[in-house]
């Protein structure tokens, strides 16, 4: 379970009050929610636009949430859902995953510009040992028009499928699963007789509430190097 961090300044916890700035009420606000659910997830998403409409202080309480969270043992995914031509994938991944980046442990990426789009950005994350989750099958009610699309005889998503399956297949870790995963809203096979995907699968939680009770007894796995899961190579 991932707990999804997407701050609103007029929607924020009685922890964040007290705090000198919105920025500094806002990074408050998601250590506090981290600290309630600290035991029962595996990890945080941060997602960037909540951040970035705070300005340029925004970014850094991002990095910060993201230190803050990493220093608890939590895998740290930034919901970014990018997607650019080469040259500027490449800039993301070395703004996500270079020395002055925050650190994160995989980032989420659109793949809607081709494989060449999500190469570079691939490669970075593997150098850090991390990781990266493609969009396949999305949850919003629109996704419907442009990803159940045929193209031609089958479905958009099912070939985005195929694509990350692929970008996938030299990054299997020692617990069977890639660096390379997919965001699908759809847990199983498109179709009959469809393969079921060798990737993870990124979901979160329902946004604008406080953290869900979990499951009594329910326990994390502490923080292991980045991605946890990544290439043996990408170890150190």
């Amino acid at each position: 379970m991932l707990l999804g961090l997407d701050p609103d300044p007029a929607a924020l916890w009685p922890e964040a009050a007290g705090a000198d700035s919105t920025v500094a009420r806002v990074a408050r606000h998601c250590r506090a929610a981290i600290d309630a659910v600290d035991e029962a997830c595996v990890g945080v998403k941060l997602q960037f636009g909540c951040f970035e409409r705070l300005g340029p202080a925004g970014w850094t309480a991002l990095a910060e949430v993201a230190a803050y969270a990493a220093d608890r043992g939590h895998l740290v995914l930034g919901d970014g859902k990018r997607g650019d031509v080469p040259v500027t994938a490449k800039a993301y991944a070395e703004a996500y995953f270079g020395e002055a980046g925050p650190g994160f442990d995989a980032v989420t990426a659109s793949p809607l510009l081709g494989r060449d789009s999500l190469e570079p950005l691939i490669e970075g994350a593997l150098a850090a040992g991390a990781g990266c989750f493609v969009l396949v099958r999305t949850s919003n009610p629109g996704a419907a028009e442009i990803q159940d699309a045929p193209a031609p005889d089958r479905p958009l998503h099912e070939l985005l499928a195929r694509m990350v399956d692929e970008l996938g297949a030299g990054s299997i870790g020692a617990c069977g699963l890639s660096a390379v995963g997919a965001v699908t809203a759809r847990p199983g096979p498109a179709r009959p007789g469809a393969p079921p995907p060798p990737w993870p699968l990124a979901s979160a939680a329902p946004r604008g509430g406080p953290p869900r009770a979990c499951r009594a007894g329910s326990s994390r796995p502490r923080r292991r190097g980045r991605a946890g899961c990544a290439p043996a190579a990408a170890r150190s």
